[in-house]
């Protein structure tokens, strides 16, 4: 099988782009609309906002923009000082601030809808942490959840096997999509059942195992090297 040629940490990229697709459908479908791994959007927001007389558009996007940067700053920092043996550290992170989210929207309205923005924030946060999870020379190797670029490189992978390449030129990609598209049709679903709070709950949760399962089945193994 095509999926027997991939090591676990090329496969574990594919089950956290699913868990970022989750986040966006958590964020998304029970709130105001934030993106929370949808950056080009919100760097659009932030400036468009201003030119519709909507400013509060444009502080919203802004600081989605602001939380996400600092997931990755304080995540990249973890990695540098606190992670060197736990390649994938990141998730933690990611877990403690869906935690949070929970919380502070269980403070400030239980499963009312929609959700505010103070937990979104604290899930954009989490988002920006999970990006930083697969690092090679300091920079990131595996970015989860920027669609676009892996859709370009989908497409580029797809033109060197119609040249002469192999299925393996644009499988991985095909995959990575695949994994952030079912993890959102996981949290559509999910929506529909559970109110804000508890998709929040239901997202920590599937990051609580992602973690587990990094842990269990990469990072002990070395198989990160």
């Amino acid at each position: 099988m095509i999926i027997r040629q991939y090591d676990s940490e090329t496969k574990l990229s594919w089950v956290l782009a699913g868990l970022a697709g989750v986040l966006a459908a958590t964020a998304y479908t029970h709130s105001e609309g934030y993106f929370v791994t949808f950056m080009t959007g919100n760097a659009g927001r932030a400036v468009l906002g201003l030119f519709t007389e909507n400013q509060w558009l444009s502080i919203s996007a802004a600081a989605l923009l602001v939380a996400f940067i600092s997931g990755v700053v304080v995540a990249s920092l973890c990695h540098r000082h606190l992670w060197r043996s736990r390649p994938h550290g990141a998730l933690r992170l990611t877990a403690a601030s869906l935690l949070a989210a929970t919380v502070v929207d269980w403070i400030e309205g239980g499963p009312t809808l929609p959700v505010p923005l103070l937990p979104i924030l604290l899930v954009a946060f989490g988002v920006g942490a999970l990006n930083t999870t697969f690092v090679r020379n300091g920079e990131v190797s595996i970015p989860l959840s920027y669609v676009t670029g892996t859709v370009v490189k989908l497409g580029q992978g797809i033109e060197r096997h119609i040249s002469g390449g192999t299925v393996h030129d644009w499988f991985g990609h095909f995959m990575l999509l695949g994994g952030y598209i079912g993890g959102a049709v996981a949290g559509g679903f999910i929506s529909l059942v559970a109110g804000g709070t508890w998709m929040l709950a239901i997202a920590t949760a599937v990051c609580v195992v992602s973690s587990w399962y990094s842990y269990r089945y990469v990072d002990r193994r070395g198989s990160w090297r």
